[in-house]
């Protein structure tokens, strides 16, 4: 993995998770603003799967359990999308801020990933 992409991915999740919790609370519903951040989270955990499955073979191995690397990436990669599917089924405030959670959950898996990627040792 790349260090400053992954400091990018998770500080972009966060934003995008702080931002739709406020504008949920404030009692936003769903609108490009509050959905732009979980979308954009997702085009960089598909950037980050690219990474994942080339880095390897450029060298740059895990040193955790890969398995356990991919179930997180897998697991992130579905979170914003059902995240944004339900903020546009239920178009409250509440789903609002559900969608801020999701981003702030795929934030930690990140963290995690990092560090699966480059502390742990198999």
């Amino acid at each position: 993995m790349i260090a400053g992409f992954t400091a990018v991915e998770i500080a972009v999740a966060v934003v995008a998770g702080v931002l739709a919790v406020v504008l949920g609370l404030a009692g936003r519903r769903p609108s490009d603003l509050s959905l732009a951040g979980p979308a954009l989270v997702e085009l960089l955990l598909i950037a980050q799967l690219v990474v994942a499955v080339i880095a390897p073979a450029a060298g740059d191995r895990p040193t955790g359990n890969p398995v356990e690397f991919f179930a997180y990436l897998l697991s992130a990669l579905v979170i914003p999308p059902a995240a944004i599917v339900w903020a546009l089924m239920e178009r409250t405030r509440w789903a609002v801020v559900v969608v801020g959670i999701a981003c702030l959950a795929v934030a930690v898996m990140l963290v995690r990933m990092q560090i699966i990627w480059t502390v742990q040792h198999a």
